[in-house]
């Protein structure tokens, strides 16, 4: 963990603040994986006020992270030194109609945008509620499926950066691509508006369903894994290559590749940080020396490997 003094506890040098400071947080129970250490403290600021005061009185060389609704994340087994920052306070999980478009701010789980969707006759965000996760972690990896991405709907984000600046930008500032973005490691998501449109309920009902049923049927549901493991390769599928490489059947401890979906990592209930990870690095070894093309982590992970 982060090197201070022993008789002096990080929190003791932190700055005084409205929200909340937590030591030595279970990060596994904030990821969909259920694996990994903890943090040695987990700031959850009251609001956005809050968050900038933090990171403008913080000691310079404390070393602060992020972490949203876990969905797309794996913590390492020797867990996160210095802060890890979560928007988990009621202000981070507001949202504001507007006519046309929508502002969510980073702490709303998309899942929580179907209610607001069909109550207001609102489509084209209906992809958007079936991906795991909070709204703050769309756009680094431009999320997206069923054809849609949030460059598509994307109008503004609003973020906060090292220094406690606050910034709106565009989506041009952004270069969204394929589950990439440019933006930097240091920028917070507070809040971003998204483009709407007006669809009756009835219909936004319906792709919604069918959302639901494909992912069912296609996809391991209801199980520890954190969505798609690796970004598909420039006109590939990486679950074609993985399959291809002699990797469906693959398990490493308690972590094992979907029987559903190849390209989903499962946690079975035993599994560790390493055991997982282990298991992603040898398929991308094993897809290397089969097709010569190396895969890349859409996953991301975090934190210090246990000694």
């Amino acid at each position: 963990m982060f090197a201070h003094n022993d008789k002096t506890q990080l929190t003791d040098i932190l700055p005084q603040v409205r929200g909340k400071y937590l030591k030595d947080v279970k990060l596994s129970k904030h990821t969909w994986f259920g694996v990994g250490g903890p943090a040695e403290v987990m700031f959850i600021p009251q609001d956005l006020d809050d968050l900038c005061h933090f990171l403008k009185a913080k000691p310079y060389n404390i070393p602060v992270c992020l972490i949203g609704g876990g969905s797309n994340l794996l913590i390492r087994d020797g867990g996160v030194s210095g802060v890890v920052i979560k928007l988990d306070s009621p202000y981070f999980k507001r949202l504001e109609l507007h006519t046309h478009s929508i502002t969510c701010y980073a702490g709303l789980k998309n899942i929580e945008l179907k209610k607001v969707l069909l109550d207001n006759n609102l489509g084209g965000l209906e992809f958007l509620c079936s991906i795991p996760g909070c709204i703050g972690g769309s756009i680094k990896t431009n999320a997206g499926c069923f054809g849609r991405c949030i460059k598509d709907v994307l109008i503004s984000a609003t973020i906060v950066n090292s220094l406690g600046q606050i910034k709106e930008v565009m989506p041009e500032d952004l270069q969204l691509s394929y589950r990439n973005s440019f933006f930097p490691d240091d920028w917070i998501i507070v809040s971003i508006t998204l483009k709407t449109e007006y669809t009756p309920k009835e219909e936004i009902a319906k792709i919604l369903e069918e959302h639901k049923q494909y992912r069912i049927k296609n996809q391991p549901y209801n199980q520890r894994t954190a969505g798609s493991t690796f970004k598909n390769p420039q006109g590939l599928k990486a679950w074609e290559l993985i399959k291809k490489s002699g990797c469906a059947d693959l398990q490493i401890g308690g972590a094992k590749v979907s029987e559903k979906h190849c390209n989903f990592l499962i946690n079975t209930g035993t599994a560790t940080a390493k055991d997982i990870e282990d298991l992603g690095e040898t398929i991308i070894k094993k897809v290397k020396q089969k097709t010569s093309i190396t895969l890349e982590w859409e996953v991301k992970r975090m934190g210090i490997s246990d000694q």
